[in-house]
């Protein structure tokens, strides 16, 4: 696999949360409330990432990225991981508070029931 492992885990994430959005999470319907939930955060973590590479802190092995890159040196995959890991949280997060809003509704709707 090599070059394409992080980009594979990447979609990993994506295809394991899709069912949420189509659970009903409403994450990606929502796409400006998306952008500014992951855009900011994103854009300080990609700015951190850029620092670090170019003090030398830390770099990415070309055998596990594919290469393509952008500018100050972080790697596609890097860009991605900051996008598809914030958006695959905010869908677990969506799917947890809608599936406690529909266990609310029942217990209420069982508690209304006459016995």
């Amino acid at each position: 696999m090599g070059k394409l492992e992080y980009l594979l885990v990447l979609a990993a994430c994506v295809v394991v949360t899709l069912p949420l959005e189509l659970a009903g999470a409403r994450v990606y319907r929502r796409p400006r409330l998306l952008a500014r939930a992951v855009l900011p955060v994103a854009a300080v973590f990609l700015v951190w990432d850029a620092v670090a590479i170019t003090a030398g802190v830390w770099d990415f092995d070309p055998a596990f990225v594919t290469g393509v890159g952008v500018p100050l040196g972080i790697p596609l995959e890097e860009v991605l991981f900051f996008v598809v890991v914030p958006i695959c949280g905010l869908l677990t997060y969506e799917a947890v508070q809608l599936t406690g809003r529909v266990v609310t509704r029942l217990l209420r709707r069982r508690e209304r029931v006459p016995r």
